[in-house]
This record gives C-alpha cells, sequence and structure tokens, in this order.
C-alpha cells in the first residue's frame, strides 16, 4: 500500500487548509526539524502528513528560503504529474465537480476514460494537478497481459523510429491508432 507522496510546499498552514476544508482529508501528524534526518543537510522544514480514507497519506514539506520551482519546460509535464484520489461512484466524481465549482476552482471533465471516469483541478496552493477518479471496469488495473503487450508496442515503435529516421511521436501516433483500430474492431464484433 501507499504509505505516503510527499511534495513541497511554500505554505503549510494553506496546504491544511485546502485539503481538509475543501478535500475532507485528515491533518494528522506534523514533524519539524532543523536537519534532515536521512541526508544531514543543514536546514530547517515542517513536514504535514494528511490522511486519506484507506489510510495512506499525502504529505509535504515547508522549508524557508527556498525559491519558487521552476516552471516545466513542456506543458505535458502539467498534464501527466498527477495525484488521482478515488471515490465510489461516478455520482461521487460527480458531486465533486459541483464542489470544487462552488470553492472557485476551474475544473476539467468530467472524462470517461472508459475504465475510470474523472474530473482534474489544481491545488491552488502548491499547482499540483489532482484527479478525483473511479473506476467503471473492474479489471480496470488488472489486467497485466494487455499491459505487456501494450509495452511491447510501445517499445517497438521507438526502435523503429530510431531505425528508419522517423520522428517518434510520427511512428508512436501510427501504433496508437492501430491498436484503436483493433480496439474498436473487437468491441463491434463483441456487440
Amino acid at each position: 500500500m501507499l504509505n505516503h507522496l510527499a511534495y513541497v510546499t511554500p505554505d503549510a498552514a494553506a496546504t491544511v487548509n485546502f485539503y481538509t476544508r475543501v478535500l475532507g482529508l485528515q491533518f494528522v501528524l506534523a514533524v519539524m526539524d532543523d536537519t534532515v534526518p536521512s541526508t544531514g543537510e543543514p536546514f530547517p522544514y515542517f513536514h504535514i502528513f494528511l490522511r486519506l480514507g484507506d489510510g495512506s497519506n499525502i504529505a509535504f514539506f515547508e522549508a524557508p528560503g527556498l525559491p519558487p520551482r521552476a516552471r516545466t519546460p513542456h506543458p505535458a509535464y502539467e498534464i501527466f504529474d498527477h495525484l488521482a484520489l478515488q471515490v465510489d461512484s461516478t455520482e461521487d466524481v460527480d458531486a465533486w465537480h459541483r464542489r470544487l465549482v462552488e470553492e472557485g476552482l476551474e475544473v476539467v471533465g468530467p472524462v470517461d476514460h472508459k475504465v475510470i471516469y474523472s474530473i482534474y483541478f489544481r491545488d491552488p496552493v502548491n499547482d499540483i494537478r489532482l484527479e478525483i477518479t473511479t473506476p467503471t471496469a473492474s479489471d480496470w488495473n488488472d489486467r497485466p497481459d494487455e499491459a505487456e503487450a501494450a509495452l511491447a508496442d510501445w517499445t517497438a515503435a521507438k526502435q523503429r523510429a530510431r531505425d528508419t529516421g522517423t520522428a517518434d511521436a510520427d511512428e508512436l501516433t501510427r501504433v496508437i491508432r492501430a491498436r484503436q483500430n483493433t480496439q474498436t474492431t473487437v468491441t463491434e464484433e463483441v456487440l
């Protein structure tokens, strides 16, 4: 099980407020020290833990004097790097959508990914992309054979691109579209 995922925050109090008041997590632990125990680095920090319903935690460190985090070099980092929180149903996702909009947050979705149903928004204190999601397929995270086949296709496409001098994105897009067409055909045959 996940114990915790940790991020740096510029403001521990504002972070606790957002995650407890808006998202309903419980503030369960705070640690202060003037030296990082794992490395011996001599800088003070405040480390907070916020517990989710399954007992796992999101944690944050506030340390004085840190410069603002550098912007990412490509927008994909702002989209792909995210933390997904699971709720029980699509109705719950929709309720969270309404609640977050009432809080003044910009929400993307809902998006039906065919295996999960999700909304996306940003933590306004730490600029972390968050997702609230629920599975719509009981085996959504138990498809190891499909995962291995997809990884093999992905890896082979990258190698073909290197061998032929084709751009990775072009070759990978061809593979993605071929897989999507195959999946559509299989689905239509089942129906």
